[in-house]
């Protein structure tokens, strides 16, 4: 069986030093999207060095290297065909606001493995602390098709629905048709996002924008719209990747404002709102 679910949880956590300056804070905004209009003063607090404040969704990619996904297939007793696997949920909590610049500790395991039945799914926890103590924990889902179906424990199914009545704010985010080639940028390589060959043999009509690419760009637009603009208000985003995005396409942001928390979904506007994240939560203070 590619996936040894007692292998993978039993292996030793992995640990790295990763570091960042506000150079790839930058590359990182202007990947999810920031910057339009340019001399916005909102947007500058994303791409000018001088008034730079970080989205704590960038932790998903500080230090440049593979993203939890990724690292989460080089675990021991994982060995499955990447053209198979998906990103299936996504879990960041930042203990403290994340530095414009730093250099600090990441440690990786696997936390958890499903048995969904048809597919396997991973939960990649990364740790991430400085000389300062702690600074943020992050949980990549890794969705894997073919991959189940030995008894193992399902896992979680329950998923928060967004609240009932209209939200109370609705914003639509266009996706440029270059947005995954500048977000690889930031360090998720996979042929998925600008390959059309690896894209087709994976399922998909043209690549797809990632994953984390839509999470980010998704709470700019929660901190942009309900928290003022500020970026240290964030202490927790979990979601679900319910669909895919093409490059191209126009994200209608639903938001439900509730007490220290906003609940969100977001759908593709040209496929009739066809679900993307769903059972996304956004704690704040």
């Amino acid at each position: 069986m590619p996936i040894d679910a007692a292998r993978a949880l039993a292996a030793e956590p992995r640990t790295a030093e990763i570091s960042w300056t506000p150079r790839d804070v930058l590359l990182y905004h202007l990947g999810i999207g920031a910057g339009l209009p340019a001399t916005d003063p909102g947007e500058l607090r994303y791409t000018l060095e001088t008034r730079l404040h970080v989205l704590p969704s960038f932790a998903t990619v500080a230090g440049g290297g593979s993203p939890g996904v990724i690292r989460g297939l080089s675990m021991p007793g994982v060995d499955v065909d990447l053209a198979h696997v998906l990103h299936g949920g996504q879990s960041l909590t930042v203990h403290r606001p994340v530095p414009v610049a730093g250099t600090a500790t990441a440690t990786s395991r696997i936390a958890a493995v499903y048995d969904k039945g048809t597919a396997a799914v991973l939960v990649m926890r990364t740790e991430v602390a400085d000389g300062d103590g702690p600074l943020w924990t992050d949980d990549a889902e890794i969705f894997v098709r073919g991959e189940g179906g030995w008894g193992g424990d399902r896992g979680p199914s329950a998923r928060p629905a967004a609240p009932a009545g209209e939200p109370d704010r609705t914003v639509e985010r266009t996706v440029r048709e270059d947005q995954a080639l500048l977000y690889r940028l930031s360090g998720d390589r996979n042929p998925l996002h600008a390959d059309p060959d690896f894209a087709g043999r994976a399922g998909f009509e043209r690549p797809i924008l990632h994953g984390l690419c839509t999470y980010g760009m998704t709470l700019k637009a929660v901190v942009d719209t309900l928290l003022g603009g500020d970026v240290n208000r964030g202490r927790s985003c979990t979601t679900r990747f319910a669909g895919v995005v093409y490059p191209g396409e126009t994200l209608r942001i639903r938001m439900w404002r509730r007490e220290g928390r906003v609940h969100v979904t977001v759908g593709a506007v040209e496929r009739g709102d066809a679900p993307v994240l769903t059972g996304m939560i956004v704690d704040h203070g």
